[in-house]
């Protein structure tokens, strides 16, 4: 039987979907449950994706996430669409394999302008994975050294795709920063028991973490955050069988997890300062549930793909916020998309205060 939902409820349970609000079939203990329960988190920019787990298991200190990542409970590396994503750790090679290989197909041209071929990628690959081996962890920039001690040219954006194609290759991996340098891996060493699942049951789960992380979501969204064909996005929906229940948004067909249907529906007035690349918005192509369509601009300005940190209140982005770190102190300026009352402003203050005990440093705010 199909669910029918307005706007409103459907809102309220994708904010319990994404882990915002608790959720009936899940308390998050750690790093790992949250990462296993979306399946990939938006992870492009290290300090975003470390708060989108902060923010998800309140009482976590971002050095708490940090000794969880270098437990190996999450990597990070580019699964779907070209995009850096946190994955869990032996389920990497089977996204790769499944999602990323639609990214190997569309290299052609962009290689062709840069100079490379795919006997460079080959090479790279080998060279990172001999230089790697036996639990070799190397910085970008000695990556890069390594690439051209062994005659490849890294100059331009050649070195970046060069990297690119040794982990979306299943070779490398993007382990935890030291400081603040991004490091590689072998993806086998840290993923040294991997799941490698058929491909109907891959897309299975594929579809099934999507929808529980996300409902109500479609066809067309699951396509769009996994690179997958409408085809096989279409197909995975329906191999995911009854874990999914079917509903309707406004009259349009979509799914959710059928444990989420046991989920309050009502709207729920609460306060979140979230990072820019987070699921929340990047988990979608349509954002109107959450975004008003005239704070686009604001929220990602230019709409050249950089996410401004949000302000949420109700499930619906009120502000944007930035961040700068010191020392001592995280200094936060906050940007108003719709007018702030007394009561509302402190609450905003009390998230970021929240913000900076994980960080573990004084909160300054600037309005």
């Amino acid at each position: 039987m199909t669910v029918r939902l307005n706007r409103a409820e459907a809102l309220a349970l994708r904010m319990t979907s994404l882990l915002l609000r608790p959720h009936p079939s899940l308390r998050p203990r750690g790093v790992s449950d949250v990462v296993e329960w979306f399946g990939a988190m938006q992870a492009q920019d290290a300090a975003s994706g470390v708060w989108s787990l902060g923010v998800r298991l309140p009482g976590a200190t971002r050095d708490d996430v940090h000794a969880a990542l270098e437990r190996r409970e999450a990597l990070r590396t580019w699964p779907m669409r070209g995009t850096v994503h946190l994955v869990p750790a032996r389920d990497a090679h089977w996204m790769l394999a499944v999602t990323g290989v639609r990214s190997l197909g569309g290299l052609g041209a962009r290689w062709r302008q840069l100079g490379l071929t795919l006997a460079d990628g080959d090479r790279a690959g080998d060279v990172l994975g001999e230089a790697l081996t036996g639990g070799g962890r190397l910085t970008r920039a000695e990556c890069l050294a390594t690439l051209r001690a062994a005659g490849l040219d890294t100059a331009g954006q050649r070195g970046y795709h060069l990297l690119w194609y040794a982990s979306q290759r299943g070779i490398t991996c993007i382990a935890p920063h030291v400081g603040t340098e991004q490091t590689f891996a072998l993806l086998d060493e840290w993923a040294p028991d991997p799941h490698r699942p058929e491909r109907d049951e891959a897309l299975a789960m594929l579809a099934h973490r999507y929808a529980r992380g996300h409902g109500p979501v479609t066809r067309h969204e699951l396509a769009r955050w996994s690179g997958l064909t409408l085809t096989d996005a279409t197909r995975a929906l329906t191999l995911a069988g009854d874990r999914l229940a079917p509903v309707e948004v406004d009259g349009e067909a979509a799914v959710v997890d059928a444990a989420l249907l046991d989920a309050p529906r009502t709207p729920v007035d609460d306060v979140h300062t979230l990072p820019g690349f987070d699921e929340y918005l990047l988990g979608f192509k349509d954002r109107s549930l959450m975004l008003d369509p005239a704070h686009a601009d604001a929220v990602v300005p230019g709409n050249n793909g950089m996410f401004q940190s949000t302000v949420v209140r109700g499930g619906r982005v009120v502000g944007t916020w930035k961040r700068t770190l010191g020392a001592k102190a995280v200094t936060v300026t906050v940007r108003q998309l719709v007018p702030f009352d007394g009561p509302l402003r402190a609450r905003v203050d009390a998230t970021l205060a929240g913000y900076a005990a994980f960080l573990g440093l004084e909160l300054r705010n600037s309005w």
